[in-house]
């Protein structure tokens, strides 16, 4: 059985999908959530599914990135998990992050990668005038929001959207291809998925 850890920043609405996914045959288990923040609201859902939760805030790092990352390593690996899904993490992952869990590391993404790297997605397909947005689920490399696409979800952009109105469609999007993707990831299949 494979032991995932889920990293969260606030509501852990993913998380709480990726959790529930991991029953019955799934060849994984949710081992631990952790948060930089610990006013996150997905701690409490975590803790709710019987999850146990670990925080790390960023703020007592001060800007130190490796030091931060450094402790979230820390964290993690008693636990020794087999894959890392960032869920929501709002953080950027240093190199030696990155390389410590090389291979094991999934990301959602609320666009259609590559297009739209960063924040503010949504928005900035509307401004791109995008007939449509989404999510992809990727693998994490040590480029931003880049590495192997395993997934992605499609939704029309519509005339008079907003970025909230947009974002609201492609979270249940986000909810049906993440775990979808993770149980693959999972079984050891990388191909890629379009929905």
């Amino acid at each position: 059985m494979k032991k995932v850890a889920i990293l969260i920043s606030g509501s852990g609405s993913n998380m709480v999908t990726l959790a529930q996914s991991m029953t019955g045959d799934h060849p994984a288990r949710p081992c631990v959530v952790l948060s930089n923040r610990p006013d996150a609201g997905g701690l409490e859902k975590a803790r709710a599914l019987g999850i146990e939760t670990v925080v790390v805030d960023h703020k007592d790092y001060k800007g130190d990135r490796d030091a931060f990352d450094a402790a979230v390593i820390a964290a993690l690996d008693p636990y020794s998990p087999d894959i890392i899904a960032l869920a929501g993490f709002m953080r950027i992952l240093t190199p030696d992050f990155i390389t410590h869990y090389a291979g094991k590391m999934l990301n959602i993404h609320p666009s259609l990668l590559p297009k739209y790297k960063g924040l503010h997605t949504h928005q900035r397909a509307i401004d791109a005038g995008d007939r449509q947005a989404g999510c992809s689920v990727h693998e994490v490399t040590a480029e931003l929001d880049g590495g192997p696409i395993l997934a992605q979800g499609r939704v029309d952009i519509l005339p008079d959207d907003t970025a909230d109105d947009l974002a609201a469609r492609v979270l249940p999007l986000e909810h049906k291809i993440y775990p979808e993707t993770l149980l693959r990831f999972a079984k050891g299949d990388r191909s890629r998925v379009d929905i």
